[in-house]
């Protein structure tokens, strides 16, 4: 388990925070500017800060009540990664994700989906 008080740790649950009240704006004021969310070693999902704001702008009208809520969180060097469950709406598709931040400096720089 990762120590909260960790600011990059801090800075994942701040993101998390944030996609949950489905915040776009403050999400990716947590990212660089040319920031990605992507698959795991694997496929771009949304690429720089407006991609990502506009990509999550989209998922969220589209899943008015997503949630994501954190079962555990890691901390590796300056890699953080959190075990979530991902909840579309109350009662609907759930699936368990671990999200990969990688960061430049005190922004993050990527996140990479394992599902």
């Amino acid at each position: 388990m990762a120590d909260a008080t960790n600011p990059r740790v801090d800075t994942a649950h701040r993101m998390i925070a944030l996609y949950n009240a489905q915040d776009a704006d403050g999400y990716v004021e947590l990212m660089t500017d040319t920031a990605c969310e992507a698959t795991y070693r694997g496929a771009v999902l949304r690429d720089g800060k407006e991609g990502v704001r506009s990509g999550l702008k989209a998922m969220f009208a589209q899943f008015p009540e997503n949630r994501a809520d954190i079962l555990s969180s890691y901390l590796l060097g300056d890699t953080v990664m959190l075990h979530e469950k991902v909840a579309r709406a109350p009662g609907g598709d759930q699936f368990e994700v671990m999200s990969i931040y990688s960061f430049s400096g005190d922004k993050v720089d990527r996140v990479e989906f394992i599902r």
